[in-house]
């Protein structure tokens, strides 16, 4: 059973755009995460090791959302909002609360424009919401130029491969669901792409599967692919390192060894091992013409 709290703010300034997600305002409606994926970087001592038994729903979110997207209108303060920073829109706890239908609603009748980051399926039941938003959103000035469009939808994986996906995000929808959710997106006619963050070394960003993420992304007509490295932060219980590692022992008894020295002395990956994965990364974008971010900013 999730708890309800009462939040003082709901919409949030960055202080700088990210130039992948291009965030001038971040809205996340429930806290913590049911998808549970063992990589998260959220995790840590505040939730856990099952992010689920923590989870909740901001109750009071939609009438702060009004009182603040109210303010930021009337002072012609517009900005992309990101749809969510720290957990997932469309939580299965999402059919029951329609938190995030509500905000789309206000969003769309406050002509803010939106861009949506989930690993979920049920972001088709927002469609109509989110092509009115597409249309009517007024956008911020410098990027009128390079955007024309008012809805961003971005899916995320770290493998194409349910059984997979199973071990290293458990309560999320299978990759097979998500792709099939991206090719409506698609036929609707959204800007829309992937979010490839983060992939597995060694399981998801062999050669072999990298090209299946390009091409299979190609063939359903991304717009993007922004791929990165994985991070993995910690030595407690919940944390992401232990999780990810002790899933590697169990499940891929052969990678232990170098996952161990991977990981040993940092939270990221070695310099050569990075350098080596961006060097790939742009030469299959250029290799299956994908753009490697939104709008260049």
């Amino acid at each position: 059973m999730p708890k309800e709290i009462e939040v003082k703010t709901i919409l949030n300034k960055t202080k700088r755009r990210d130039p992948w997600f291009l965030d001038d305002y971040t809205l996340n409606l429930y806290s913590s995460c049911s998808f549970n994926c063992l990589y998260c970087y959220i995790r840590g001592s505040k939730y856990g090791e099952n992010l689920e038994d923590s989870i909740s729903a901001k109750i009071n979110g939609i009438e702060l959302l009004e009182k603040q997207l109210h303010l930021k209108a009337k002072k012609n303060q517009y900005g992309i909002i990101v749809v969510s920073s720290a957990t997932d829109p469309y939580l299965k706890l999402e059919e029951q609360y329609r938190l995030t239908l509500q905000a789309l609603e206000l969003i769309a009748y406050y002509k803010f424009p939106v861009h949506i980051i989930t690993k979920s399926d049920l972001v088709v039941r927002d469609l109509d919401i989110l092509h009115e938003i597409d249309k009517t959103a007024i956008l911020p000035s410098d990027l009128s130029t390079k955007l024309d469009r008012g809805t961003i939808i971005s899916f995320s994986f770290s493998t194409l491969n349910d059984q997979i996906a199973k071990i290293f995000e458990p309560g999320a929808t299978l990759p097979s669901q998500r792709l099939e959710a991206f090719k409506t997106i698609k036929d609707n006619g959204f800007l829309s792409g992937i979010s490839l963050m983060p992939l597995i070394p060694y399981i998801s960003d062999t050669s072999e599967n990298l090209h299946l993420f390009f091409k299979t992304f190609r063939d359903l007509s991304a717009d993007y692919v922004m791929p990165a490295t994985i991070t993995l932060w910690g030595d407690d219980r919940g944390d992401s390192k232990t999780l990810v590692l002790n899933a590697i022992k169990k499940q891929f008894p052969e990678l232990q060894e170098k996952y161990e020295k991977l990981f040993k002395n940092s939270s990221e990956l070695p310099y050569y091992y990075r350098k080596a994965f961006y060097e790939k990364m742009n030469e299959l974008s250029r290799e299956y013409g994908i753009k490697d971010r939104i709008v260049d900013i």
